[in-house]
């Protein structure tokens, strides 16, 4: 992993697999459009809370920090996640279910979460963030395609440390960009690699997470099953200065 600007040499673009936010200083983000992954659940209930008509969400790494929001008046929704449970005294954590049409149209939400919070906030430098989760993949990447920058894939992982479901996604993206000029690094490979094994049964394969086996801990399958749905979005979440924002 190399945190080169594009030179002559390779020629095309970068598209890099980031495996874990703990790599994240590797790479010179400024250069890359990030998109930012956490499937179970993050990137997955903005994904679609922004698709669902939310005006916009705004990610914070500290449960104080959405607690505060309320305490300055504003009229916001807070949603807290730790270690895949709601935070008592919050309106609601990470499940997709939370982000209906009925409950998010036209509102303003403050989210926060174990792992995907984390990695934005790691990646603010980049030229653009936008996220991705199998319910708008197709849409993501051919907005991707038509950038001609260089593109980091942000795996949030669990606390720092690797994670199937992530790097799956990753490499899901990687086969829609392969062939479209990007230069591809080792980790972006064994992404691709790791989904072509997958691809015909994703949620089978994934049945063998660390995560999914916490969530359905939390009594929280269809949850696992609903992050799995492949292009019912096509809305991309973009940062907008401090808030998450259809692209």
């Amino acid at each position: 992993m190399h945190s080169a600007p594009p030179s002559g040499g390779g020629g095309g673009v970068k598209l890099e697999v980031c495996l874990t936010p703990a790599l994240i200083p590797l790479y010179k983000v400024e250069d890359y459009i990030v998109v930012v992954i956490d499937i179970f659940r993050a990137t997955t209930s903005i994904c679609y809370g922004i698709e669902n008509g939310a005006e916009a969400i705004i990610p914070v790494s500290q449960v104080e920090e959405c607690s505060a929001y309320h305490e300055k008046g504003f009229d916001y929704l807070l949603a807290a996640e730790r270690d895949g449970k709601v935070v008592e005294g919050f309106d609601f954590g990470n499940s997709p279910f939370s982000y209906t049409k009925e409950k998010v149209a036209g509102k303003t939400i403050v989210l926060t979460t174990t792992n995907g919070t984390h990695a934005l906030h790691l990646s603010r430098s980049a030229k653009k963030i936008v996220l991705g989760a199998f319910i708008n993949i197709t849409s993501l990447c051919n907005w991707l395609k038509q950038q001609n920058e260089n593109v980091l894939l942000v795996c949030s992982g669990w606390k720092n440390n690797f994670n199937l479901e992530d790097t799956l996604f990753a490499g899901a993206v990687v086969e829609q960009l392969k062939n479209s000029g990007f230069v591809i690094d080792d980790s972006a490979i064994a992404a691709n690699d790791l989904y072509q094994l997958a691809k015909d049964d994703l949620d089978g394969y994934l049945k063998k997470t660390s995560h999914s086996e916490r969530l359905k801990k939390l009594g929280i399958e269809a949850d696992i099953a609903f992050c799995l749905n492949v292009d019912i979005a096509t809305a991309i979440p973009v940062l907008d200065g401090e808030r998450l924002v259809k692209l």
